[in-house]
């Protein structure tokens, strides 16, 4: 006579409250490692062992189930990090700094304006070369060998370029904050 379903679940029970009195701080401390959260890893934990009693096929041994209860527990840890990163995703960032007041004072506005004019007047005043390579590093974001091969250049001289405009914007400014506090 084959076993009925109560049998089975009461036996599927049994192998997983085992498996937790027998596994569960070294679980915990696997997906501690992977979560970086005690809170965290207990709940991924208690869903892994959920999952192992919804089974609706035989369970086999007790090894194969412990490996299973394992690998359901690192694919939870998985798909949570994945939805963690989602919502704190590099796409949100915008929205949320959009958000923010302008708290600054018209004096500070103004200053800050001006220091923008006086830097757009300084990186002008550079050599065309110069200034083309320091603008695609700093303001496009392109690497030094990216600049490179789009201006004809070797990488060396591209950072020559980026580095002197760097100097030279740095040593104006310095002159000018110099003078203002004379």
């Amino acid at each position: 006579m084959p076993p009925d379903d109560d049998d089975e679940n009461r036996g599927r029970a049994a192998l997983v409250e085992r498996l937790f009195r027998e596994h569960n701080e070294a679980l915990v401390r696997f997906l501690l490692v992977r979560l970086r959260s005690s809170h965290a890893a207990r709940e991924v934990a208690q869903e892994a062992y959920v999952r192992l009693l919804r089974l609706d096929r035989p369970i086999g041994t007790a090894s194969h189930l412990q490996s299973l209860l394992f690998r359901t527990a690192a694919n939870l840890a998985t798909d949570r990090q994945r939805r963690e990163r989602k919502y704190v995703s590099s796409a949100d960032w915008p929205l949320f700094f959009d958000n923010l007041p302008d708290v600054r004072t018209p004096e500070r506005q103004a200053s800050s304006a001006q220091t923008a004019q006086r830097l757009e007047r300084l990186i002008a005043a550079l050599p065309p070369k110069c200034r083309e390579a320091f603008l695609l590093n700093r303001v496009d974001g392109l690497d030094f060998a990216s600049i490179a091969q789009r201006m004809s250049l070797s990488e060396r001289m591209v950072r020559a370029y980026v580095s002197r405009a760097l100097l030279h914007c740095r040593t104006r400014v310095d002159e000018f904050e110099e003078s203002r506090d004379d």
